[in-house]
């Protein structure tokens, strides 16, 4: 990484990545081949498809974050999507809520008793293997550890796991998402307190492809309180998702795969 990236991870990120709502049915079938490439093809979390694409039922009320190279013709790279309470039934338990409901701590948060409009879960970050692979790091659609920071004398940072984090941020501020959940690795919230964003672990952990925690993370406190040397790519981030939307002529999130 140059001086001026290390010092502008805006300027860096856009130098190699773009990320976008996938705001149309093109967009949101790379997204899924990406899915399956990942989740069923490779790491064999999810049985093969005849088709290639990996979806389910959250996919109906989910918005989808796609990351592809910047440089044309642009590589998908990633994606992930936040999914949104069922606009039907609100009360239907976003998926998170099934994987840990004899290990929620509802004394911390009982996501039940939310606004149910109001809150998302981020899921099924998946990134293509020849951007995420390092040696012993294989089993995993997204991996993110302390190496990827670098050090003082050479350092490095993880654009493309962090891009996608911040691509569903924008997502749920746009949509007027206040608390965002996710099942993650346990050591997740130390890399992200790197970042300023304070993860709250909610409850105890499962066994969900690897041990997983449920946490939980204010979205407005995530934007407020940004590591000053993210917020360039933050903003590049949000921008770009902003004008995702802007240019599509419909960007509902209601469409089945």
């Amino acid at each position: 990484m140059s001086l001026f990236d290390r010092f502008n991870l805006g300027h860096g990120f856009s130098k190699y990545f773009r990320v976008d709502p996938a705001t149309d049915d093109a967009m949101r079938d790379e997204v899924f081949r990406i899915r399956h490439e990942v989740y069923c093809q490779e790491l064999r979390f999810e049985p093969e498809r005849a088709d290639r694409r990996e979806w389910d039922e959250y996919d109906a009320h989910s918005l989808h974050c796609l990351l592809r190279t910047s440089q044309s013709p642009h590589q998908p790279v990633g994606c992930t999507r936040l999914v949104l309470t069922n606009p039907d039934d609100r009360g239907q338990p976003l998926p998170f809520e099934r994987t840990c409901a004899a290990t929620l701590d509802r004394s911390i948060i009982d996501p039940a008793r939310l606004p149910r409009e109001r809150i998302a879960e981020v899921s099924r970050l998946a990134v293509r293997a020849s951007y995420r692979r390092r040696r012993n790091e294989n089993a995993s659609p997204m991996a993110l550890s302390e190496e990827d920071f670098g050090s003082v004398t050479r350092p490095r940072f993880p654009y493309v796991p962090i891009g996608l984090y911040l691509g569903a941020i924008a997502l749920a501020a746009r949509n007027g998402i206040d608390t965002i959940f996710v099942l993650t690795e346990p050591r997740l919230a130390s890399h992200f307190a790197k970042l300023g964003v304070d993860v709250r672990r909610i409850g105890g952990p499962v066994e969900h492809r690897g041990t997983r925690v449920p946490s939980m993370m204010d979205v407005q406190s995530i934007i407020a309180n940004m590591r000053f040397l993210v917020r360039p790519m933050w903003r590049v981030v949000r921008d770009e998702i902003e004008r995702g939307f802007s240019e599509a002529p419909h960007a509902a999130a209601d469409i089945e795969p």
